[in-house]
């Protein structure tokens, strides 16, 4: 995460902000998240029944795929000089285009949209990410996520 002066945040509006490194989804990833949030449908856990559908095995939970924005996105995103704390405001926007079958390595790209001023030491920064599926032309999603920044 660059530090930039705070003057200067507004000039990272439609500014590409790169690509993470690639990250392989295990089973173990899956099945783990399966059970911090109670999610056991069969296409995600059991390989032998996920195999007779149209996806050929076992995919990510979407919310496992949109979980690794922070981990993801961490070395990509600009923050303020002078943070004092950084807060997920929300999401503008969420599609899941494409399921992410077990096995598959993913990376984050990541784009700034917007910066506001919501209050005074108080930035909202708008950015775009696109999860790539290594050797997919589609992504597996693409959001529009808000991030609150105290100066």
């Amino acid at each position: 995460m660059s530090a930039v002066p705070v003057s200067e945040l507004t000039s990272y509006i439609g500014k590409d902000l790169g690509h993470s490194d690639w990250m392989t989804i295990d089973q173990q990833r899956v099945n783990q998240f399966a059970e911090c949030t109670g999610d056991h449908q069969f296409i995600h856990i059991d390989e032998e029944k996920a195999k007779q559908t149209p996806f050929g095995g076992t995919i990510a939970h979407g919310f496992l795929s949109l979980s690794l924005l922070p981990v993801l996105s961490a070395g990509l995103l600009i923050r303020p000089e002078g943070l004092k704390m950084a807060v997920n405001y929300g999401l503008d926007s969420l599609r899941f285009i494409q399921p992410v079958r077990v096995g598959s390595r993913v990376r984050l790209q990541v784009t700034v949209i917007d910066v506001t001023e919501k209050n005074p030491g108080q930035w909202l920064v708008k950015s775009r990410s696109t999860m790539e599926i290594e050797g997919q032309d589609k992504p597996a999603f693409i959001a529009e996520g808000l991030t609150l920044y105290f100066v």
